[in-house]
Protein backbone atom coordinates (compact mmCIF):
# COMPACT_ATOMS: atom_id res chain seq x y z
CA UNK A 1 0.00 0.00 0.00
CA UNK A 2 1.69 3.63 -0.95
CA UNK A 3 2.56 5.70 1.89
CA UNK A 4 0.38 8.86 3.44
CA UNK A 5 1.50 12.04 2.82
CA UNK A 6 1.44 14.64 5.04
CA UNK A 7 1.96 17.74 2.87
CA UNK A 8 3.66 20.76 4.98
CA UNK A 9 4.23 24.46 2.90
CA UNK A 10 6.92 26.11 4.88
CA UNK A 11 6.61 28.72 7.47
CA UNK A 12 7.26 32.66 6.99
CA UNK A 13 10.40 33.20 5.87
CA UNK A 14 11.29 36.84 5.14
CA UNK A 15 11.04 36.63 1.18
CA UNK A 16 6.93 37.06 2.75
CA UNK A 17 7.20 40.22 4.48
CA UNK A 18 7.53 42.11 1.20
CA UNK A 19 8.24 41.98 -2.34
CA UNK A 20 11.20 43.92 -2.42
CA UNK A 21 12.54 40.26 -0.25
CA UNK A 22 11.76 38.29 -3.24
CA UNK A 23 15.82 39.64 -4.05
CA UNK A 24 16.99 37.75 -0.75
CA UNK A 25 18.81 34.54 -1.66
CA UNK A 26 17.31 31.36 0.38
CA UNK A 27 15.99 33.50 2.96
CA UNK A 28 15.51 32.30 6.37
CA UNK A 29 12.37 32.31 8.58
CA UNK A 30 11.18 34.77 10.17
CA UNK A 31 10.61 34.86 14.04
CA UNK A 32 6.95 34.44 13.34
CA UNK A 33 7.94 32.00 11.12
CA UNK A 34 9.76 29.88 14.31
CA UNK A 35 6.06 30.47 16.49
CA UNK A 36 4.32 28.79 13.52
CA UNK A 37 6.67 25.69 14.18
CA UNK A 38 6.34 25.84 17.50
CA UNK A 39 2.60 25.90 17.05
CA UNK A 40 2.32 23.27 14.53
CA UNK A 41 4.11 20.89 16.65
CA UNK A 42 1.42 21.07 19.52
CA UNK A 43 -1.29 20.97 16.89
CA UNK A 44 0.13 18.84 14.21
CA UNK A 45 -2.77 15.46 14.83
CA UNK A 46 -0.46 12.76 13.49
CA UNK A 47 2.89 13.20 14.95
CA UNK A 48 2.73 9.77 16.55
CA UNK A 49 2.11 8.33 12.97
CA UNK A 50 5.28 9.99 11.09
CA UNK A 51 8.02 7.70 10.60
CA UNK A 52 10.14 9.56 7.44
CA UNK A 53 10.86 13.47 7.41
CA UNK A 54 11.51 14.56 3.71
CA UNK A 55 12.20 18.65 2.58
CA UNK A 56 12.80 20.62 -0.13
CA UNK A 57 16.70 21.77 0.45
CA UNK A 58 16.17 25.61 0.78
CA UNK A 59 16.74 26.95 4.56
CA UNK A 60 13.11 27.66 5.12
CA UNK A 61 11.87 24.22 4.53
CA UNK A 62 14.87 22.37 6.44
CA UNK A 63 14.06 24.36 9.40
CA UNK A 64 10.62 24.36 9.43
CA UNK A 65 10.89 20.46 9.26
CA UNK A 66 13.32 20.49 11.89
CA UNK A 67 11.17 23.18 14.07
CA UNK A 68 7.92 21.80 13.61
CA UNK A 69 8.81 18.01 13.58
CA UNK A 70 11.73 17.76 16.35
CA UNK A 71 9.81 16.00 18.85
CA UNK A 72 8.92 12.74 16.16
CA UNK A 73 12.94 13.48 14.86
CA UNK A 74 14.78 13.06 18.65
CA UNK A 75 12.33 10.42 19.83
CA UNK A 76 12.23 7.71 16.84
CA UNK A 77 15.63 9.05 15.81
CA UNK A 78 14.82 10.47 12.26
CA UNK A 79 16.46 12.35 9.99
CA UNK A 80 14.86 14.93 7.63
CA UNK A 81 15.96 13.94 3.98
CA UNK A 82 16.86 16.79 1.55
CA UNK A 83 14.94 16.19 -1.82
CA UNK A 84 16.05 18.61 -4.43
CA UNK A 85 12.94 17.47 -6.51
CA UNK A 86 11.00 19.14 -4.18
CA UNK A 87 12.25 22.68 -4.30
CA UNK A 88 10.26 25.85 -5.20
CA UNK A 89 9.31 26.89 -8.57
CA UNK A 90 10.52 29.92 -10.00
CA UNK A 91 13.82 31.34 -10.37
CA UNK A 92 13.69 34.11 -8.24
CA UNK A 93 16.71 34.71 -5.60
CA UNK A 94 14.34 33.74 -3.02
CA UNK A 95 13.26 30.60 -4.25
CA UNK A 96 16.51 29.37 -5.43
CA UNK A 97 18.53 26.90 -3.39
CA UNK A 98 22.15 28.15 -2.28
CA UNK A 99 24.81 25.57 -3.33
CA UNK A 100 25.44 22.03 -2.59
CA UNK A 101 28.49 23.02 -0.08
CA UNK A 102 26.90 25.89 2.05
CA UNK A 103 23.69 23.56 2.69
CA UNK A 104 26.00 20.90 3.77
CA UNK A 105 27.69 23.73 6.12
CA UNK A 106 24.36 25.29 7.44
CA UNK A 107 22.79 22.03 8.80
CA UNK A 108 26.15 20.77 10.03
CA UNK A 109 25.63 18.63 13.28
CA UNK A 110 21.71 18.95 12.63
CA UNK A 111 19.91 15.56 12.26
CA UNK A 112 19.40 16.40 8.02
CA UNK A 113 20.54 13.85 6.11
CA UNK A 114 21.99 15.56 2.71
CA UNK A 115 23.04 12.68 0.75
CA UNK A 116 20.56 13.02 -2.59
CA UNK A 117 21.54 16.46 -2.47
CA UNK A 118 25.10 15.34 -2.73
CA UNK A 119 24.70 13.07 -5.70
CA UNK A 120 26.86 14.23 -8.54
CA UNK A 121 23.30 14.75 -10.58
CA UNK A 122 22.44 16.78 -7.91
CA UNK A 123 25.52 19.33 -7.72
CA UNK A 124 23.54 21.69 -9.88
CA UNK A 125 19.97 21.66 -8.28
CA UNK A 126 20.11 25.82 -7.96
CA UNK A 127 20.99 26.59 -11.14
CA UNK A 128 17.24 26.62 -12.24
CA UNK A 129 18.05 25.19 -15.68
CA UNK A 130 17.17 21.89 -17.30
CA UNK A 131 15.63 19.84 -14.94
CA UNK A 132 15.41 22.28 -12.29
CA UNK A 133 14.39 25.59 -15.06
CA UNK A 134 11.01 27.62 -13.46
CA UNK A 135 8.83 26.29 -16.46
CA UNK A 136 5.44 23.92 -15.86
CA UNK A 137 6.81 21.05 -18.09
CA UNK A 138 10.16 20.67 -15.74
CA UNK A 139 7.88 21.16 -12.71
CA UNK A 140 5.57 18.49 -13.42
CA UNK A 141 8.49 15.92 -14.37
CA UNK A 142 10.39 16.28 -10.97
CA UNK A 143 6.84 16.80 -8.93
CA UNK A 144 6.13 12.70 -10.50
CA UNK A 145 10.08 11.87 -9.77
CA UNK A 146 9.01 13.11 -5.73
CA UNK A 147 6.01 10.81 -6.11
CA UNK A 148 7.40 8.06 -7.47
CA UNK A 149 10.46 8.31 -5.00
CA UNK A 150 7.89 8.86 -1.98
CA UNK A 151 5.41 6.10 -3.21
CA UNK A 152 8.88 3.43 -2.92
CA UNK A 153 9.57 4.27 0.56
CA UNK A 154 8.97 1.83 2.90
CA UNK A 155 7.90 4.34 5.38
CA UNK A 156 3.61 4.01 6.49
CA UNK A 157 3.28 8.37 7.47
CA UNK A 158 5.79 10.67 5.21
CA UNK A 159 6.00 14.89 5.97
CA UNK A 160 6.69 16.56 3.14
CA UNK A 161 7.93 19.65 3.74
CA UNK A 162 8.15 21.89 0.76
CA UNK A 163 6.15 25.10 -0.96
CA UNK A 164 2.89 26.80 -1.64
CA UNK A 165 3.29 27.17 -5.48
CA UNK A 166 5.12 23.46 -5.92
CA UNK A 167 2.61 21.74 -4.06
CA UNK A 168 0.13 22.38 -7.07
CA UNK A 169 2.21 20.09 -9.43
CA UNK A 170 2.67 17.35 -6.08
CA UNK A 171 -0.53 17.06 -5.20
CA UNK A 172 -2.50 17.73 -9.09
CA UNK A 173 -4.74 20.22 -7.64
CA UNK A 174 -5.56 23.38 -9.20
CA UNK A 175 -8.51 24.21 -7.34
CA UNK A 176 -7.61 27.94 -6.74
CA UNK A 177 -4.88 28.40 -8.81
CA UNK A 178 -4.80 28.45 -12.66
CA UNK A 179 -2.68 25.07 -14.25
CA UNK A 180 1.25 25.75 -15.28
CA UNK A 181 1.21 29.34 -12.91
CA UNK A 182 4.32 27.77 -11.51
CA UNK A 183 5.32 30.91 -9.65
CA UNK A 184 1.84 31.78 -7.75
CA UNK A 185 1.71 30.77 -4.38
CA UNK A 186 -1.34 28.87 -3.53
CA UNK A 187 -3.73 30.01 -0.48
CA UNK A 188 -4.60 26.35 0.83
CA UNK A 189 -4.18 23.40 -0.19
CA UNK A 190 -6.89 20.65 -0.50
CA UNK A 191 -6.73 16.70 -0.52
CA UNK A 192 -6.38 14.84 -3.07
CA UNK A 193 -7.55 11.59 -4.19
CA UNK A 194 -5.79 8.14 -3.24
CA UNK A 195 -4.76 6.17 -5.75
CA UNK A 196 -2.51 3.12 -6.71
CA UNK A 197 -0.63 5.15 -8.73
CA UNK A 198 0.66 7.85 -6.39
CA UNK A 199 0.68 7.97 -2.78
CA UNK A 200 -2.11 9.13 -0.79
CA UNK A 201 -1.77 13.02 0.20
CA UNK A 202 -3.18 15.20 2.89
CA UNK A 203 -2.51 18.23 2.19
CA UNK A 204 -2.41 21.16 5.63
CA UNK A 205 -2.81 24.35 5.38
CA UNK A 206 0.73 25.88 7.40
CA UNK A 207 1.03 29.54 5.34
CA UNK A 208 -1.10 32.02 3.48
CA UNK A 209 0.08 33.91 1.21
Amino acid sequence: MPPRIHCVRHAQGFHNLNAANHAMPDPLLTPFGEEQCRTLSKTFPYMSDIDLVVASPLKRTIYTALNSFHQVIEKKKLRVIGLPDLQETSDLPCDTGSTVAEVVKQFQGEPVDLSILQEPQNATWNNKKGKWAPHSEAIQARAKEARQWLRNRPEKDIVVVTHGGYLHYFAEDWSDMDRFAGTKHAKHHSSAHPSLSRPRHHCHVFLGD
